[in-house]
């Protein structure tokens, strides 16, 4: 990992410990040393990137304020627009696209905060996987074990801030994607409320589910880059946030008050013991400080996450159905069969799923009565070996892809935003497993408190990779 984590770097940039340059530099040497093995890069901008830290270092040396996060490193799945580049969103397909004429909202908004764009990431084709095994630009690995993958589909996100490339990126989450790198790769990552964030000038996937967020390697970086990301786009009509809620001075609260619940059920029943033993972990740390109740019970989550498999088939499949008549051969071999059987799944089903969506959404937020935030593991198990076809859990062969999202599925499907804690329980061969910090819409402020208290107890944390 670099020296210095996200919020650190801030602090050193604007005192003059370092320069943005100096930052820079050591990213772009960690980048070059070590990608060669992870594979976190699909493009760098290094020339562009060391003109942006020279107009930071440039700045404070005139005595001019500097952003919140000036000087900071980071990097975004390469489904968002970079203008003069082409957003190739993991695909073969999308080669022959017109760059993009601009940068995409997220983008622009780090950047007018001082961070500076060192390059683009690997991911699923399309976001449609959870491993990141990408027929086209090869397998993102995970830092910790090169043998397993990082997860996905935002995996060279993952990868990219667990390797200590950079310690910042962006990312994407439908079905999980945000939540599953950060678990398999043992960094913090924020998925918040569904619409809370622009996606204007990202790819799509499901336009009903995708919502877009950070990964960073300290809580406090995290908060720092989601209250950067925020604010309304009028030009964005499924982002729904009317104001700026800074986050940052929330952290100090605490979590003494809160109403903290561990989910049982289903997130107990399909998580292996280790998953479990990383969210006791959570909740004893949580416990310290305020009660915790054991076993609360989310609502339909098996038939939510059956009903997020046929949104996602049919939206995604829809959005493809062109490229999927003219050049299906093109296509992730992974995924192509899966959108071809969306695009012909009957609308019956699309509407039948969207409409308990509308009765499952309330009675999720119907538990938020009770609760603050409830706790879940990310992924059922430890980040599994590439090309695994197979995982078991609890004694059941499930099929390795799409079973790494049973347990995020559900929650995304709900809109309620999460941050994902990075814990390290035992059983793994030393790999992480994180857990699910899942707050009401509109309410991220919660989740990163909770994320703040683990943080602090040393349960949760980023620990340097054997690159």
């Amino acid at each position: 990992m670099p020296t210095l984590s996200l919020s650190q770097t801030v602090q050193a940039i604007a005192s003059g410990e370092r320069s943005a340059a100096e930052v820079l530099e050591t990213c772009i040497a960690r980048i070059e040393t070590t990608d060669a093995r992870v594979n976190a890069f699909t493009g760098t901008r290094f020339d562009a990137a060391r003109a942006q830290a020279a107009q930071v270092d440039a700045r404070r040396a005139r005595g001019e304020p500097l952003g919140p996060l000036a000087g900071v490193p980071f990097a975004v799945k390469n489904l968002f627009d970079i203008a003069g580049e082409v957003t190739l969103a993991g695909s073969k397909v999308n080669r022959s696209h017109p760059p993009a004429t601009a940068d995409a909202v997220l983008v622009q908004r780090l950047q007018a905060a001082g961070a500076v764009l060192v390059g683009s990431l690997n991911m699923d084709e399309f976001a449609y996987g959870f491993t990141t095994e990408n027929t086209h630009y090869g397998p993102t690995r995970n830092p910790h074990n090169l043998d397993c993958t990082a997860g996905g589909s935002s995996g060279g996100s993952g990868a990219a801030v667990a390797a200590g490339q950079v310690p910042l990126t962006l990312g994407s989450d439908t079905n999980g994607s945000i939540r599953v790198p950060s678990s398999f790769c043992g960094i913090w990552g924020f998925k918040p409320t569904f619409g809370r964030l622009s996606r204007r000038g990202s790819f799509p996937f499901v336009h009903s589910i995708d919502h877009l967020g950070p990964f960073a390697d300290d809580l406090p970086g995290l908060a720092l880059a989601y209250d950067a990301l925020q604010g309304p786009d009028p030009q964005d009509p499924g982002c729904f946030a009317t104001a700026v809620e800074p986050t940052t001075g929330s952290l100090a609260q605490g979590v003494e008050g809160l109403r903290v619940g561990v989910l049982g059920g289903y997130f107990d029943a399909m998580a292996t013991p280790a998953a479990r033993e990383a969210v006791a972990l959570a909740a004893d740390a949580l416990g310290a400080h305020t009660t915790v109740q054991r076993g609360v019970e989310w609502p339909d989550a098996a038939a939510a996450r059956a009903a997020a498999f046929i949104v996602t088939a049919s939206e995604g499949g829809q959005l493809h159905l062109d490229s999927l008549r003219t050049r299906a051969a093109d296509h992730e071999p992974l995924s192509v069969d899966r959108l071809i059987a969306g695009a012909l799944q009957p609308a019956a089903w699309y509407v039948r799923a969207q409409r308990f969506r509308r009765r499952y959404r309330d009675q999720v937020n119907a538990l938020f009565r009770d609760w603050d935030v409830l706790i879940a593991p990310a992924t059922p198990l430890a980040a599994p070996a590439i090309g695994s076809e197979w995982v078991d859990i609890n004694g059941q062969q499930l099929p390795c892809r799409p079973s790494i999202g049973l347990l995020t599925q559900p929650v995304s499907f709900s809109g309620c935003p999460v941050v994902t804690a990075p814990m390290w329980p035992g059983g793994t061969g030393g790999l992480p497993i994180g857990v699910q910090l899942i707050a009401a819409p509109w309410r991220e402020d919660l989740a990163l408190r909770a994320g703040w208290a683990l943080a602090q107890s040393g349960v949760a944390q980023v620990k340097e990779s054997s690159l």
